[in-house]
């Protein structure tokens, strides 16, 4: 599998290879994708406040244990603790003062090469840094390009998974490039 082979590729440490971030407009059903995810994906739940989330996320934490998967909550360490995830992610404008305790994985997302040094700088264990091609996201950050992207994560002390426009046709233009892994939302419903 490609993200197995760009976490080699780049030395990374013991970490995911492939990310599966759940969207509640485009994967309103998590658990049925998470329910099909190839062992050691990292599943990042992103609830933005939904009623349901902890229900949501105990599933979510039954199905990762279950599977061997990786549960990363965005955002809410209260609530990661409560399910008993892996870790935490934190989106690059949420990302608190000091490193969250008592998690084995720390992801933070970024979208630019100092966005990524900060990441490093704070003690995140991995780095989300994307677009990188054009994508169909809400979040309003222009697509930083193959090039570029992959001269950050080139230049970057802690492992770079590359995010944005991501799918299968273009995913093996990552290899080579410094990355260590692939995360993705779309990719996950084709």
């Amino acid at each position: 599998m490609l993200a197995r082979r760009l976490n080699r590729e780049a030395g990374a440490p013991a970490i995911p290879a492939l990310y599966f971030f759940t969207d509640p407009e485009r994967t309103p059903d998590p658990i049925a994708i998470a329910r099909e995810l190839p062992p050691e994906t990292a599943v990042v739940y992103r609830h933005f406040g939904a009623s349901d989330r902890v229900r949501v996320a105990r599933r979510l934490a039954t199905i990762c244990r279950s599977r061997g998967l990786y549960l990363l909550i965005a955002a809410d360490p209260d609530l990661a603790q409560r399910v008993g995830a892996d870790g935490v992610h934190w989106p690059e404008r949420k990302l608190p003062e000091t490193r969250t305790k008592g998690f084995a994985s720390i992801t933070v997302s970024a979208h630019s090469r100092e966005a990524v040094s900060r990441a490093a700088f704070w003690g995140a264990d991995a780095c989300i840094l994307g677009p990188v091609f054009e994508t169909q996201s809400s979040s309003g950050n222009r697509a930083l390009g193959l090039f570029r992207a992959s001269q950050i994560a080139l230049g970057s002390t802690i492992p770079v998974i590359a995010i944005g426009g991501i799918n299968t046709r273009n995913a093996t233009r990552l290899s080579g490039r410094g990355f260590a892994g692939v995360a993705a939302i779309d990719a996950f419903l084709d």
